[in-house]
C-alpha cells in the first residue's frame, strides 16, 4: 500500500504523549522571561498600529471585537488584508507564516489559484446562489463516495456545527432512541446539545450559558480514550431506552489535544455494532488533510455516519455536510411534502454553486497534488525540530503531530484534572500562559491557533519550515525556568 495514500506517516505513540502532557500539568506553568515578554507586546504597539487602531473601532460594534472564536485576540487582534499560499499579511504591511490556515479548510494553502479560477467561473455564469439545483452538488457527492466507502450518500449544510445537529436527529429518526454520548473535551459545534464537556472533559455544561438543563437531558460524556467508560454508558443506556449515536473525533478530542489511541476506534465500533447504536466519525477536521479516504480510511473503521466541514469546501463559505449509510441518510431527504418520516433541516445558501464548485475543485485538487501527503512531511518535519529545541532547552513541552496536524503544549490549558482543588482557577492561569506564548509567536511572525496547534498546508516547505523553526528557537531559549 503507497505510503501516499495517506496523510500521516505514522500514528504517534499516544500513550508515551499522553504521560508527557501529565508531566506538563503537574508542573508549574513555565512562562516567558517578563523582559522578553515586554519586548514582543512592543511589537504589536509598533508594528501593528492600524489592527490596534481598527480592532478598537470594531469592540464598539461587534462584541469582544471580532467575529470568530480563532481570531486570536492577545494582545490585541491583528487584521489581514491578504493571504497568499504559506502567507498572510496584516493591514500594516507585517508578513507571517500562516499555521493557522483558517482553523484547517486550506490545506492547498491560502487563495489557490486553480480553485479561485472554477469558483469565478460559476460566480460569472450563474452567481453564487440559486436556490435551485446545480450539477456540482452531484459532481462533489459522487467525489466524496468515490473515496469513503461509508458515505453512500451525502447532503450538503452549512457547518460543522448544523451537519452534527442534523446528525442527532436523523440518528434518533432512525434508531428511535434518544441520548447521544461524545467525548470529554471534544468539540462538535455550538448548538445546545453539542456545548458539553467543551475543551476539558468532566466539565459538562460549564459553558453552556443560556441553555436550558433540558437541551443537555440527553447528552452524555466519557473521558478521552476510554472504552470501559463508554461502554459502561452504554450498558447503562440500554437498560432506560438505548443509545442513538456516539460521536467521536477519530483522531482524539479538540484535534487530537488528547491524542488517539490507535485501536480505540475499533473498539467503539464494535461496541456500538453490539448495542445497536450508530457511530459518529466528526471528520470536519480529519476530512481529506489525514488522506483522501480520511481518518477512518486510515484506521480501517466503517462509521455509520460522518460530518464533513471545512476542506468539504475548500476554504470557501457554508462548508458543512453529511455522508453515510443510505439506509440511515435516506431521513434527511429534501422537500416541502408533509406527512413524510424524516429528519427535517434546511438552509437556503445550503450547497450553493460556489461553494460545491469550490469543494469539486478542492478535493481534486487535494488527490492531484497529494497535498494531505505533503503537508503531513512538512509537520513532521515542524515536530521533530520543535522536539529538539525543547530538549535542548530542558523544557516540559510537548510537542507532536497527526500527520499535517500538529500541537505545541506549553502550559496545558485543556489538560487540567477538574477534581483538582482549585482546577478551573489553575486553567485559567494555564490559558493566559498560552496567550502569552501565541502573541510571542506572532510577534516572531507566526500565526498559529492560540499558541498550540498548527495546522501544515502543502506549500510549507523546508525551507519555511526552517525558518518557523530559528523563529520557535527565539522563543524557547527565552523561557523561565
Amino acid at each position: 500500500m503507497s505510503q501516499k495514500k495517506f496523510g500521516l506517516t505514522h500514528w504517534p505513540n499516544a500513550q508515551n504523549i499522553l504521560e508527557k502532557l501529565n508531566d506538563l500539568v503537574n508542573q508549574p506553568v513555565r512562562t516567558l522571561e517578563k523582559d522578553k515578554m515586554a519586548d514582543y507586546l512592543k511589537y504589536f504597539e509598533s508594528k501593528c498600529k492600524k489592527s490596534k487602531e481598527i480592532t478598537d473601532r470594531a469592540k464598539k460594534v461587534i462584541p469582544g471585537g471580532v467575529q470568530h472564536n480563532l481570531a486570536f485576540n492577545y494582545p490585541f487582534p491583528i487584521c489581514v488584508s491578504k493571504a497568499d499560499g504559506a502567507y498572510m499579511w496584516d493591514m500594516d504591511g507585517n508578513k507571517y507564516i500562516d499555521f493557522l490556515q483558517a482553523g484547517g479548510p486550506t490545506l492547498l494553502g491560502n487563495n489557490w489559484g486553480p480553485v479561485r479560477e472554477k469558483v469565478i467561473e460559476v460566480l460569472n455564469e450563474c452567481g453564487p446562489v440559486t436556490g435551485l439545483f446545480h450539477e456540482y452538488e452531484l459532481k462533489l457527492a459522487e467525489l466524496i463516495k468515490s473515496h469513503m466507502p461509508s458515505v453512500e450518500m451525502f447532503r450538503m449544510l452549512g457547518s460543522g456545527t448544523e451537519s452534527n445537529m442534523a446528525i442527532a436527529r436523523v440518528a434518533r429518526v432512525y434508531t428511535k432512541k434518544r441520548k447521544i454520548i461524545k467525548e470529554g473535551g471534544a468539540y462538535h459545534g455550538w448548538s445546545d446539545q453539542f456545548v458539553y464537556g467543551l475543551h476539558i472533559p468532566g466539565t459538562g455544561n460549564y459553558e453552556a450559558h443560556g441553555i436550558p438543563h433540558g437541551a443537555l437531558k440527553y447528552t452524555q460524556e466519557f473521558f478521552p480514550n476510554d472504552i470501559e467508560a463508554l461502554e459502561e454508558l452504554l450498558k447503562r443506556n440500554e437498560k432506560k431506552g438505548g443509545t442513538a449515536a456516539v460521536f467521536l473525533e477519530p483522531f482524539g478530542p479538540e484535534s487530537g489535544t488528547r491524542p488517539r489511541v490507535k485501536d480505540f476506534c475499533k473498539q467503539a465500533r464494535e461496541l456500538c455494532t453490539q448495542y445497536d447504536t450508530l457511530l459518529v466519525f466528526d471528520e470536519v477536521v480529519t476530512g481529506f488533510r489525514s488522506g483522501m479516504g480520511g481518518a477512518q480510511g486510515y484506521l480501517n473503521v466503517d462509521p455509520d455516519l460522518t460530518t464533513f466541514g471545512k476542506i468539504v469546501a475548500g476554504g470557501y463559505p457554508m462548508a458543512g455536510g453529511v455522508g453515510g449509510h443510505e439506509e440511515i441518510i435516506k431521513y434527511l431527504a429534501a422537500g416541502v411534502e408533509s406527512g413524510k418520516h424524516r429528519a427535517y433541516i434546511g438552509g437556503t445558501l445550503t450547497a450553493n454553486p460556489l461553494t460545491c464548485a469550490a469543494g469539486y475543485w478542492a478535493i481534486k485538487e487535494i488527490e492531484r497534488n497529494e497535498a494531505y501527503y505533503k503537508a503531513a512531511i512538512a509537520g513532521d518535519r515542524l515536530i521533530e525540530g520543535l522536539n529538539k529545541i525543547i530538549e535542548k532547552n530542558n523544557l516540559p513541552f510537548v510537542a507532536y503531530n497527526q500527520g499535517s496536524l500538529c500541537h505545541i503544549e506549553t502550559a496545558g490549558a485543556m489538560l487540567i484534572d477538574v477534581n483538582k482543588d482549585g482546577a478551573l482557577m489553575e486553567a485559567m492561569e494555564r490559558k493566559k500562559a498560552m496567550g502569552e506564548m501565541g502573541a510571542a509567536m506572532m510577534a516572531e511572525g507566526m500565526i498559529t491557533l492560540a499558541g498550540s496547534r498548527l495546522y501544515m498546508n502543502m506549500m510549507d516547505s523546508n525551507e519555511i519550515i526552517d525558518e518557523a523553526l530559528s523563529r520557535f528557537d527565539r522563543i524557547f531559549s527565552n523561557i523561565q525556568n
